[in-house]
């Protein structure tokens, strides 16, 4: 799993039909200090993750693992939606502060 920031959506009108009703996120991968990384991925959204928010990503089969997700053809999931990091008694991020 990576720690990523949701930049936007992506809509496709023409995709797998597996994939129909599926949201699809960009995302950019941060690092362990929150810092944005030149990395992008594109995730499919089962849990209704929004823009700016900090996620947790899956991949490979463990992104297939989701309800119904056995026969999709994905290769990302967004899997948790991130309240807070803490490393070594300090504050990384919390999606309260990011609220204010």
């Amino acid at each position: 799993m990576q720690i990523a920031r949701v930049l936007g959506t992506i809509v496709s009108t023409q995709k797998e039909p597996s994939l129909t009703g599926v949201k699809f996120l960009l995302l950019q991968i941060l690092d362990q200090e929150g810092q944005p990384l030149p990395k992008y991925e594109v995730a499919a959204d089962s849990i209704g993750a929004g823009i700016d928010e900090w996620v947790l990503v899956s991949r490979g089969s463990a992104a297939r693992q989701i309800p119904r997700g056995e026969q999709r053809p994905v290769d990302a999931a967004v899997i948790a939606i991130i309240d807070s990091i803490n490393v070594s008694d300090r504050l990384i991020y919390s999606k309260r502060d990011q609220d204010r």
